[in-house]
């Protein structure tokens, strides 16, 4: 296709007409014509910078079903050897090789410790590797908890294995049927927040990235619905999410991922966070309360503190002048809160700060 330079009003609209077109090679293209002809205002820097940062998107790696399928059967092997001891042996060997990935991972390991560093810049170079250490020691026996709740916890015996705070007035919430989003974290045990609930037929719907492996994706979701949990693919979930918010269910959702570019920024830890607009954008558009929920472990037993930090109810942000950033803050500064009462469950490898707002990316090119 041929595009045609638009009337030179300023270089500014130049810039502008250039940065909304698709091509990639076009755009570098017009920029280099238009540095001919002079020094271009700071804008131009901004652009030129994200457009030549921009990088093209690797092509997913196409499955192999054999290799997928041996790793499926290595799984449940494994599941059947682990079977043999019981849930606290289980829980001493995840340790264990928790503390060997934290030893060998050098990639999230050093992730892990810039993330500390910077979310708590008071605290001792000691306290941040064990805390860190200890974060990756949560990671692996929370995938010992996945394959194990469903042969530990029943209405029997639930109250052996989990106490509650703060959850009564969510959960009148949720018979009412009226509606609710309930927001966790990747902290500690988060999958058993969804059991319990389905455990006692609680009508909710979980969101979730479906895993590369179909094998031991199909596994998993059988282990997070046999009890009425209903998993929703993140992929398709938009579609869904309004026609389901309206007949009174309970919504879930793991609200600390990075959103991207496109995200809602908000401070979490002292730097803004890209956050995903659909869980604001749904309260907000739906009149419907959001509960942020934890579940935190005791020791290295299977024992879990389940609680609710904070209800925020529509009342509270409809005289807000951007109701949806306010709210979006709001739901992200409780996790924040809670996660600050234990720090050391929370998964600081992932990349939660990957992407930056545009006002610090064109600061640290004046900068420069």
């Amino acid at each position: 296709m041929y595009y045609q330079k638009p009337d030179p009003v300023n270089l500014q609209n130049h810039l502008i007409f250039i940065n909304s077109l698709a091509n990639l090679q076009i755009k570098q293209k017009w920029l280099k014509q238009l540095s001919l002809t002079g020094p271009l205002p700071d804008i131009k820097s901004a652009f030129m910078a994200q457009i030549l940062q921009k990088k093209k998107r690797k092509k997913k790696k196409k499955q192999n079903p054999l290799t997928d399928y041996l790793t499926y059967i290595g799984l449940r092997v494994l599941i059947i050897f682990l079977s043999i001891f019981d849930i606290n042996t289980n829980l001493r060997i995840a340790c264990f090789l928790g503390r060997l990935l934290w030893k060998y991972y050098h990639r999230g390991r050093e992730r892990a410790i810039n993330n500390l560093r910077t979310s708590f810049p008071e605290k001792s170079e000691e306290w941040i590797r064990k805390t860190g250490e200890r974060s990756f020691e949560h990671l692996v026996m929370l995938a010992n908890d996945i394959l194990f709740t469903p042969r530990l916890v029943n209405k029997s015996n639930w109250r052996d294995y989990s106490c509650y705070k703060n959850v009564e007035r969510a959960k009148w919430l949720m018979q009412e049927g009226r509606g609710l989003l309930m927001v966790a974290a990747h902290y500690s045990n988060f999958e058993i927040l969804g059991y319990i609930l389905g455990l006692f037929g609680f009508n909710i719907y979980s969101i979730a990235r479906p895993l590369d492996n179909r094998f031991i994706n199909n596994y998993i979701y059988n282990i997070r619905g046999r009890l009425g949990q209903n998993i929703i693919n993140k992929k398709g979930a938009s579609k869904m999410m309004n026609e389901i918010a309206s007949t009174g269910a309970t919504l879930c959702f793991i609200a600390d991922q990075d959103a991207g570019k496109k995200g809602i920024f908000v401070d979490f830890f002292g730097r803004k966070a890209s956050t995903y607009k659909s869980i604001g954008l749904l309260a907000v558009i739906n009149n419907i309360p959001v509960g942020v929920g934890y579940s935190r472990r005791v020791g290295n037993q299977f024992y879990f503190e389940i609680g609710v930090q904070r209800i925020i109810f529509p009342d509270e942000w409809k005289d807000k002048k951007d109701p949806l950033k306010w709210l979006t803050a709001e739901y992200t500064r409780a996790i924040e809160e809670f996660i600050r009462e234990d720090p050391s469950q929370y998964w600081w490898l992932h990349r939660r700060w990957k992407h930056r707002p545009k006002e610090e990316i064109n600061s640290q090119i004046k900068n420069k």
